[in-house]
């Protein structure tokens, strides 16, 4: 099991809310995925690919405005039927770490409390 398979395995363990755990690379390929258990995907294989692409794409746009703004921490979008969150990564290897949510979750106390604190301990994220 890769490194990034062990950590969307431990992010999912977090909290009963968490749907989905994803890495993507530097070129916005997924190289780990991992659902909740008997869960069934909102997304195909493919449109899981083309949306992380789009994701890295979406993250990377977003370090035209640091100087002014700061590093980005995470993103967040509301659809109808999941939450989803980008949160960026301070790796050579790995860019983005992408979670689903059900929609009736405290995602901000499951990124700020549970997950960036993994992040940290595995300096996949800096200090702020």
């Amino acid at each position: 099991m890769s490194d990034a398979e062990t950590l969307c395995n431990e992010i999912l363990k977090l909290d009963p809310s968490i749907r989905f755990a994803g890495v993507a690379n530097n070129m916005g390929g997924l190289i780990a995925a991992k659902f909740r258990n008997g869960l069934q995907p909102l997304l195909t294989r493919e449109e899981m690919e083309s949306y992380t692409i789009k994701a890295v794409l979406r993250m990377k746009t977003r370090e035209d405005y640091e100087s002014e703004l700061g590093k980005t921490i995470y993103t967040y979008a509301l659809y109808e039927k999941v939450k989803r969150a980008s949160i960026a990564l301070d790796s050579a290897s790995y860019s983005l770490l992408m979670v689903s949510f059900d929609t009736a979750s405290d995602h901000e106390a499951i990124i700020l409390d549970k997950i960036l604190p993994i992040l940290k301990r595995q300096r996949l994220r800096g200090a702020k």
